[in-house]
């Protein structure tokens, strides 16, 4: 009788860390935009408060997350057993924030539009349908990353909840840890908004980031193979062929964004790191 109520505790619990999820992003983000407003050292702009604010949010997300990870992963000892109460507890709380990101990204556009002047003067009347222009240059620009967004919430969020059934949390431990590279991520972006790319801050951040991406986005799938064949027994190159076909699909699936990111981040590094007065197009030069 006493597994029966542990379950309903446990869902409770569930519920409760989702709900949190989707008070806490959004809140974090609305606090930080306001406090760089109007902060008496600050005073950005709305454009430039939201851009910061949205990447402050994703930086203390990565964090967390990388944290949740590096302590889920380090206490399985068994990579298909062991459980650690932070993997589904964790994932239940981010859930809401691929959710909260994905309209986050959207104001950044949107502002970046306005700003440019494609959307009519600051507070003066804009044109019936910019909003469905400007939604439709955001989805145009940003696919990759909704689609990704979309696909954490919708299929990757269902799948460790429910079809792992407790197993395998050393493997969403290490997935968890791939938000490493994500602060350097957006810290690049922002020292690109306040046109520092030529400080030395920004080329150790573009060096961090293209480090942490190689070893925490891109090398960790051959890594998850290798730890589940040296768990059976199995060279590496043996252990496509030994688990589920799906399991080697959901891989590749995750993996191809990755590859393309990364792909663009050494485009530009080449273009950071190419010496100044070099001003002819090169195959390193990249889009901000």
């Amino acid at each position: 009788m006493g597994g029966e109520a542990f379950p309903d505790k446990n869902n409770t619990g569930m519920t409760l860390l989702f709900v949190l999820g989707c008070i806490f992003f959004p809140l974090s983000f609305t606090v930080l935009c306001w406090g760089l407003q109007n902060h008496s050292n600050l005073r950005m702009k709305r454009a430039e408060a939201v851009l910061v604010a949205s990447k402050l949010v994703s930086s203390v997300q990565a964090v967390m997350a990388s944290t949740a990870g590096y302590i889920v992963s380090t206490s399985c000892k068994h990579i298909i057993d062991d459980q650690h109460w932070l993997s589904s507890a964790y994932t239940q709380f981010a859930v809401p924030y691929f959710i909260y990101d994905i309209y986050a990204m959207f104001l950044c556009h949107w502002h970046k539009h306005q700003v440019k002047g494609h959307g009519g003067d600051e507070g003066g009347a804009r044109a019936p349908g910019s909003i469905w222009a400007v939604a439709r240059g955001y989805l145009h620009k940003e696919f990759l990353m909704v689609l990704h967004h979309a696909v954490m919430v919708l299929v990757c969020f269902p799948l460790s909840v429910v079809w792992r059934q407790g197993k395998g949390d050393f493997f969403l431990g290490c997935l968890l840890m791939a938000e490493v590279s994500t602060p350097f991520v957006c810290l690049g972006k922002i020292l690109i908004q306040y046109k520092r790319q030529h400080t030395l801050l920004h080329k150790v951040n573009g060096a961090l980031m293209l480090i942490s991406f190689l070893c925490c986005r891109v090398l960790l799938f051959p890594y998850l193979y290798w730890a589940y064949g040296r768990h059976a027994g199995l060279p590496l190159l043996a252990v496509p062929l030994a688990i589920p076909a799906h399991v080697n699909l959901g891989a590749a699936l995750l993996l191809a964004p990755q590859l393309y990111w990364f792909f663009l981040i050494c485009r530009g590094a080449c273009r950071l790191f190419r010496p100044r007065g070099s001003t002819p197009p090169s195959p390193c030069q990249t889009q901000d």
